[in-house]
């Protein structure tokens, strides 16, 4: 690694039992995306010029575009590697959690420990969704993060004994993961991030408790669809 942090590709190693072509096209893709990750992060899409992030990884621009076929494909490597690395954090969160209300406080703590991150700031909240475009942008992120909001929904109605269908479920995870998304940009773009991120923190927190307080009282929700019966 450089003293900046980035790959080069000249510090990558050779992996073992593969072909050297495979190992350099490997490596160059790295440094590659290394590079741009550092660029894109400290400078946003806009202002990071293809020429610096060749020099930085230390390649031809030919090299750069015989793996991507523009500034545009390389940011969605860049924003796939980022983007899968937020979610992975939220993911162990919410690893080992049997508590529904502890499970979902860990991966709101998670989320917002990740948009608070400047790689996933810039990359994937502020400038994911005007070069991806929004219903790109939208898929990805529903990919990756959307069935650990499932995961924290159902455990939380599981709690309440609220047998809702499927469809059901869906709807209140939908609705989750839309403010959820809604407050990691707040976060992502406050002047204070961590003062938002105590705020969005004691908002969610609140209807949280509100909801435990029913399932202790053992409330039933009325109206809602139970789950199919054959």
């Amino acid at each position: 690694m450089t003293k900046s942090g980035r790959t080069r590709l000249s510090e990558i190693a050779r992996v073992p039992g593969t072909s050297r072509r495979a190992q350099y096209s490997a490596s160059t893709r790295r440094a590659l995306v290394d590079v741009a990750e550092q660029l894109f992060a400290e400078h946003g899409y806009a202002a990071a010029s293809l020429d610096a992030i060749v020099a930085g990884a230390d390649v031809t621009k030919g090299a750069l575009y015989h793996h991507y076929s523009g500034k545009q494909a390389l940011f969605e490597a860049v924003f796939s590697k980022v983007e899968s690395a937020g979610a992975e954090q939220i993911q162990a969160a919410l690893r080992g959690h049997r508590d529904p209300w502890e499970k979902a406080v860990a991966g709101l703590r998670a989320f917002l420990d990740v948009v608070r991150q400047p790689s996933y700031s810039r990359i994937v909240v502020q400038d994911g969704p005007s070069v991806l475009g929004y219903e790109r942008y939208r898929e990805q992120e529903e990919r990756s993060t959307f069935a650990y909001v499932l995961d924290i929904v159902r455990a939380v109605l599981g709690a309440g004994d609220w047998q809702v269908d499927e469809e059901m479920e869906h709807t209140f995870a939908r609705i989750f993961f839309g403010a959820m998304s809604s407050a990691g940009t707040a976060v992502s773009t406050a002047d204070d991030a961590d003062t938002e991120a105590e705020r969005v923190e004691l908002a969610i927190g609140f209807i949280l408790s509100g909801l435990r307080a029913l399932s202790d009282q053992g409330t039933q929700l009325a109206g809602l669809p139970g789950p199919a019966t054959s």
